[in-house]
C-alpha cells in the first residue's frame, strides 16, 4: 500500500468514525441500531468491520417520512430534495449548507474529469426542482466557474434553438432525452463536445447511439437523492468506461441479496455510507442499484461499472433473471431499430409470466424479418423466449421531461402500450 493509499484509508476511517459519533448523538433509528449491536462510539468501528453494521433502506425513509432520519436541528436545514422513489412513494432529504458545499465539490470534480473548465458553457437539461439532477449539476458547474444555461426539461424546440444560438460545449440530461434532442437537432452541426448523462441505467449500445446522433463523447454520471444527488460517481475521459466514486465522501460496498459482500468485479447491490453528510447522513444505505466495484489504487479511487439495473427492476421469467438493460444491449445492436422501446413483464397469468418487447424501426421496413432476428438474438442472450412486436417509426411514446419509461409490469387491465394487442 502506497503512502497515498494509506492517507486515503486514514481519511475515510476518520470520517466514518465521525459519522458514527454524529448518528449516536442524534439518536433516532440509526443511532438506536448502532447501540443495539454494541457500538457506543466511533472508535468501536473501522472499515473492515463496517460490513457487520446494520444497513438502512428505502423502506426506513418511507416509514419515517418526512424527517425521521434528520440528524440536525430544523434550523440547520437550508433546502429539501427528494423524488417519488422507485415504488412511487415520496422520499425527502434535508440538506444543510455544508451538504450543499460537498455536493457542489463532488459535481465540480465530476465535470472536471469530463474536461469541463471555467470557460465551458453547460447546457443543463436535467429537471430543476425536488429532483436533484438539475440543481446538482448547476451547483457543480457554478463551483467550477463554468457558464450554466439552466434549461431544465421539456421545451425541446427552445432547447434546440439555444444549443444553436449559445453554442454550449457540454450537455447534461438523461440519456433518453439526449436521444430525443439528437433526433430533434436532425444531424445539424453543433458545438457540443461532451455530455454527462444519468438518472437512468443505460448501456454501451446507447452510448454509441448518443455519440452518433450528437457527435460528442458521452459519459455516465451516477447519483441518488438519498446519498446526495448526481456526483456520487462519474466517468472521466480517461477512466476506461468505469465511474470514479467520490469515496472520500461516499464509501461504497457491493452486496448480494442477503447483504453479504460479493467479490470485487462481481455484480451486486451498491451500498453507500455518507461519510461527510450532516443533514441526513446514512450508514450503509442499500441503493437497490446493481453494479460491480473495483477497489482503489494509488492512482484512482473506488470505481464502479455502469449500472446493470435495479434489484426491483429485475424480472424473473420462468426462473431466469433478466435486467431490462440486457434487452437494450441486444436491440441497439441492430442498426434497423431506434433506441425507443418498452419491456413488458406480463404477469396476467402469475404461474406463466411472459417477457414481451415493443420496439420501433428507424424507417418503414418489413417488420417480420426484424422481429425474427431480434427474437433469436434475445433468446441467445437471455436464455428465455420473448414476444417481440416491431412497430413503425414514432410508435413508442417519447418523454420531454424526466426518465423514459422502459419497463412496464402488467398484471391486469389494458395493454401498457395503448393500441397494441398482445394476445
Amino acid at each position: 500500500m502506497t503512502a497515498g493509499e494509506v492517507l486515503g484509508v486514514g481519511l475515510r476511517l476518520d470520517r466514518l468514525r465521525g459519522l458514527v459519533d454524529r448518528l449516536l448523538a442524534a439518536g433516532g433509528v440509526q443511532g438506536q441500531r448502532l447501540r443495539d449491536c454494541g457500538v457506543t462510539g466511533g472508535g468501536d468501528v473501522d472499515l473492515v468491520s463496517l460490513r457487520r453494521l446494520p444497513t438502512i433502506g428505502k423502506r426506513d425513509l418511507w416509514d419515517h417520512y418526512p424527517y425521521g432520519l434528520r440528524a440536525v436541528d430544523a434550523d440547520d436545514v437550508v433546502c429539501v430534495h427528494g423524488s417519488s422513489g422507485t415504488g412511487g412513494r415520496p422520499t425527502l432529504v434535508p440538506y444543510t449548507a455544508r451538504d450543499l458545499e460537498i455536493w457542489a465539490e463532488v459535481v465540480a470534480r465530476a465535470l472536471a474529469g469530463a474536461g469541463v473548465t471555467s470557460r465551458s458553457v453547460v447546457h443543463n437539461a436535467y429537471g430543476y426542482g425536488l429532483f436533484t439532477g438539475g440543481l446538482g449539476i448547476h451547483h457543480g458547474a457554478v463551483r467550477l466557474g463554468a457558464t450554466v444555461v439552466p434549461l431544465s426539461g421539456g421545451m425541446t424546440e427552445r432547447q434546440v434553438r439555444l444549443i444553436q444560438d449559445l453554442r454550449p460545449d457540454v450537455l447534461t440530461c438523461t440519456p433518453s432525452y439526449a436521444i430525443h434532442l439528437g433526433e430533434a437537432l436532425g444531424g445539424a452541426p453543433n458545438s457540443l463536445r461532451v455530455g454527462l448523462f444519468g438518472a437512468e441505467p443505460w448501456t454501451e449500445e446507447m452510448r454509441v447511439q448518443i455519440e452518433g446522433l450528437l457527435g460528442i463523447r458521452a459519459l455516465d454520471i451516477y447519483g441518488l437523492s438519498e446519498v446526495i444527488g448526481p456526483g456520487v460517481a462519474c466517468e472521466a475521459l480517461d477512466s476506461g468506461g468505469l465511474l470514479n466514486i467520490a469515496d472520500d465522501h461516499f464509501y461504497p460496498e457491493c452486496v448480494d441479496a442477503e447483504g453479504e459482500p460479493v467479490p470485487d468485479g462481481t455484480p451486486g447491490e451498491l451500498v453507500f455510507t455518507t461519510l461527510t453528510k450532516t443533514g441526513m447522513p446514512l450508514l450503509r444505505y442499500r441503493t437497490g442499484d446493481v453494479a460491480t466495484l473495483t477497489p482503489p489504487t494509488a492512482d484512482a479511487p473506488h470505481r464502479m461499472s455502469k449500472l446493470l439495473g435495479r434489484t426491483d427492476d429485475m424480472l424473473v421469467i420462468r426462473g431466469v433473471n433478466v435486467f431490462p438493460t440486457e434487452v437494450e444491449a441486444v436491440l441497439l445492436a441492430d442498426a434497423r431499430l431506434s433506441p425507443h422501446y418498452l419491456v413488458v413483464e406480463d404477469r396476467r397469468v402469475p404461474a406463466r409470466p411472459e417477457l414481451r418487447l415493443a420496439v420501433e424501426t428507424r424507417t418503414d421496413i418489413d417488420p417480420a424479418p426484424v422481429a425474427a432476428a431480434l427474437t433469436a438474438a434475445l433468446r441467445e442472450r437471455l436464455g428465455v423466449g420473448c414476444d417481440v412486436r416491431v412497430l413503425p417509426p414514432g410508435a413508442i411514446p417519447r418523454t420531454d421531461t424526466g426518465k423514459a419509461k422502459r419497463l412496464a409490469r402488467w398484471t391486469d387491465g389494458d395493454s401498457p402500450l395503448p393500441g397494441l394487442t398482445w394476445d
